[in-house]
Formats: C-alpha cells, sequence, structure tokens
C-alpha cells in the first residue's frame, strides 16, 4: 500500500501565523507542551499552533529545549507560497 500525500486546508487564522514564524517572529518554549510566541507573548490559539505542528508545516520543536525559534518545514513553506 502506497501513502498518497493529503492536502491540507489552511485557514486565515493558520497562514498569519505560518507568515509570523516565516518571518522569525516566533519561537517555542519546550516542555511536556510545548507553547508556541509570537512576538515574546503565548500564542492565543495554542490549537492552531498544535494543528501546524501535527500537518507538518511546523518543525516540531524540542521539548527539551528552553527556547528555541520555531521553524517552518519545506512543506510550510511550500503551502506559504501557494497560500
Amino acid at each position: 500500500m502506497t501513502d498518497m500525500p493529503v492536502a491540507v486546508t489552511v485557514s486565515g487564522r493558520e497562514r498569519a501565523l505560518l507568515r509570523a514564524v516565516a518571518a522569525g517572529r516566533c519561537q517555542f518554549r519546550g516542555g511536556c507542551e510545548p507553547v508556541l510566541l509570537v512576538d515574546g507573548l503565548a500564542c492565543a490559539d495554542w490549537s492552531v499552533a498544535r494543528r501546524l505542528v501535527e500537518c507538518g508545516l511546523v518543525e516540531i520543536p524540542d521539548p527539551r529545549v528552553p527556547l528555541a525559534p520555531a521553524a517552518l518545514t519545506p512543506a510550510g513553506r511550500a503551502r506559504l507560497t501557494s497560500a
């Protein structure tokens, strides 16, 4: 059986968060449940941040690192440029 790529639909809010990550405005605060920070503040919509990671658009943060820059995956960059 071959795994087929799944098209990911991205909302306007998700696209805005992808743009913020691409602009270098986001960081992950490590821990058992990483927190996405935007401009130093916790992202109010944690479900959007989690979805972008789960969909493979944002790199999975290392929970052992206290504070690390958030980064787009190649799929995230491609999705952002195609939106």
